[in-house]
C-alpha cells in the first residue's frame, strides 16, 4: 500500500494550535508516516480577501513544526501559484513521490464547500480524505453525489479506522479534535492588543510580533 502520507492545506494565516493538534491526531489515528501543511499562495476562494504574504504563513509554519517529527510545511503551492488548486497540488505531490499513499486533510468547513472546488468528485472519488470537524459546523455528506456518498465512512466519537476500511481510498469524518480556535478571532485579538498566548506556538505569537502581523485588521 506505500507510505502513508497526509497533505493538510490551508491559509494558516496563521497556523494556530487547532491545525497541529488536529495534525497529531491525524498522524496517529491513520498510521500516516509525515503530514506535510502546504500553505496556499492565493487560495482560489479568499481572491478577494486581505491575506498576509505566502512566505509569512510558510514561516510561521516551519517555527510551529520544528519541534513535531511527523510535521513539516511545503512550499509546493508557493513554487506554482499559478496553478493553485488542489487537485494540481495532489497531482505534483503523487508525482514526486510516487511510493506514497496520500491522505488528504480538510477542515469540516471546507468539506461543506467542496462541491464548489475544481474537480472536486475526482478528489473525493480517487484519493483518501479525513475530514476533521469544527466546533459550530456540522459535519455530514448530504451535499455529495449520490456515488460519493458510498465513500464516506463516518468516523465521528474518536474511532480509528479499521483496517479493511483502509483498503481503498474513501472518505472519513472524524471528530478527534474538539479544539475551538480560529485564525479569524486571533487575528483580530493581535489588531486590538490581546493576548493570543496558549491559542499558538510562543514562536509563532513571537514571529507575529516580530513582523507586525494583523496591525491592520479590522
Amino acid at each position: 500500500m506505500g507510505r502513508r502520507v497526509g497533505v493538510y492545506g490551508g491559509t494558516f494565516d496563521p497556523v494556530h494550535r487547532g491545525h497541529l493538534r488536529v495534525a497529531a491526531a491525524v498522524v496517529e489515528a491513520f498510521g500516516l508516516e509525515r503530514l506535510l501543511l502546504v500553505p496556499a499562495f492565493v487560495p482560489p476562494h479568499k481572491r478577494r480577501q486581505a491575506i498576509s504574504a505566502a512566505y509569512h504563513r510558510y514561516a510561521m509554519i516551519a517555527l510551529a513544526t520544528m519541534d513535531e517529527p511527523a510535521l513539516c510545511g511545503s512550499t509546493i503551492e508557493l513554487e506554482a501559484p499559478a496553478r493553485p488548486f488542489t487537485i494540481e497540488t495532489l497531482h505534483r505531490l503523487g508525482a514526486e513521490d510516487p511510493e506514497a499513499r496520500l491522505f488528504f486533510v480538510m477542515g469540516a468547513d471546507s468539506f461543506a464547500e467542496v462541491t464548489t472546488w475544481r474537480e472536486h468528485e475526482r478528489i473525493l472519488g480517487g484519493t483518501d480524505v479525513i475530514v476533521a470537524a469544527r466546533p459550530g459546523v456540522a459535519v455530514g455528506a448530504g451535499h455529495l453525489a449520490p456515488q460519493l456518498q458510498t465513500r464516506v465512512v463516518d468516523l465521528r466519537g474518536g474511532r480509528r479506522p479499521a483496517p479493511e476500511m483502509l483498503a481503498r481510498p474513501r472518505v472519513y469524518l472524524t471528530d478527534y479534535v474538539a479544539e475551538d480556535v480560529s485564525a479569524t478571532e486571533i487575528r483580530a485579538a493581535v489588531a486590538a492588543g490581546r493576548p493570543v498566548a496558549g491559542l499558538l506556538p510562543e514562536a509563532v505569537a513571537g514571529y507575529i510580533a516580530k513582523y507586525n502581523l494583523y496591525q491592520k485588521e479590522e
